[in-house]
């Protein structure tokens, strides 16, 4: 294969398509706790594609994103070098991507929790006294974090924020992710699911902000059950919380090479990025591009 990825992370590979545009293909691999798994949670990929998709949509007169397509006839040709990419992948305009992880709290949990029951506080922000874990907050709050390249981002303030980007920059970010989140959750609930948190990575195309990479997904946000939530206890979550539950019960030490993962964690993982997706779309995962090993034509 020609074609090489320019960046490889945790998730996903990204490549460089030419004329200021990237192909971002999103894998099945799952990581926990800074390290990535052996084995592949199925079609998981595919989930975050199509979610990504689903909410690139919907919040289109909210904010501007850099999807071009997910259509795997849309993608460039060169695209079909890459193995089993029809559905994983999306054409993405390239932008300057701001230094700063854009996080969006609607709901106290996380290390937001942990802070609250220390000193009352979110990222610093003195909160109403009284609430419990997953509460939802009197408003969303925007937390951001540094983007480390290495290592656990560091929640920072809105005037640390600030000097990072600037002023006027980091005030333009802020109402767009709570934009943003406002949208997208509110969607959300109408169909069953809370969306507690989200990260979103805000980037500049042409001088304007735009909203970048996933969207609103399972691996980007914390999406609970709505019947399942109630302050003062932490609900079941559409995420990887199968693995997370599975490790901690081995006693990995979490520095050492990470253990293998049953089939019965990797299939119910896969059943709750399935879902989330089923619930928020209202369309059937079979019905996405390259779902049970279709074949699609690939490459325009």
């Amino acid at each position: 294969m020609s074609l090489r990825p320019s960046y490889s992370g945790k998730v996903r590979d990204v490549y460089d398509v030419g004329d200021d545009l990237l192909l971002m293909v999103a894998s099945d691999r799952i990581s926990a706790f800074d390290h990535v798994f052996a084995e592949p949670v199925p079609d998981k990929g595919r989930v975050l594609t199509a979610t990504t998709a689903f909410f690139a949509g919907q919040i289109a007169g909210v904010a501007p994103t850099h999807l071009v397509a997910t259509d795997p006839r849309e993608l460039p040709a060169v695209a079909s070098e890459i193995p089993d990419v029809a559905g994983r992948a999306k054409l993405v305009r390239r932008a300057e991507m701001l230094p700063i992880e854009c996080i969006v709290r609607g709901y106290l949990t996380g290390s937001a929790w942990k802070e609250y029951q220390a000193c009352g506080t979110m990222h610093a922000m003195a909160l109403p006294a009284g609430l419990e874990e997953s509460s939802r907050l009197p408003e969303p709050v925007f937390t951001p974090s540094t983007k480390a390249s290495e290592g656990h981002d560091v929640n920072i303030s809105f005037e640390q924020a600030a000097d990072i980007v600037g002023a006027s920059r980091a005030a333009q970010v802020r109402d767009l992710a709570l934009a943003v989140y406002r949208a997208a959750a509110s969607i959300a609930l109408e169909r069953g699911i809370v969306v507690a948190d989200t990260k979103l990575e805000i980037g500049v195309i042409d001088g304007e902000l735009a909203v970048c990479d996933e969207i609103v997904t399972p691996d980007s946000s914390r999406f609970w059950p709505a019947e399942a939530w109630r302050p003062g206890s932490t609900p079941p979550s559409f995420d990887k919380q199968p693995v997370r539950d599975w490790v901690e019960a081995t006693g990995w030490d979490k520095r050492s090479d990470p253990p293998a993962l049953p089939a019965e964690v990797v299939a119910a993982t896969r059943a709750r990025y399935v879902s989330a997706y089923e619930k928020l779309s209202g369309s059937p995962f079979s019905s996405w591009w390259g779902v049970g090993g279709t074949h699609v034509e690939v490459g325009s």
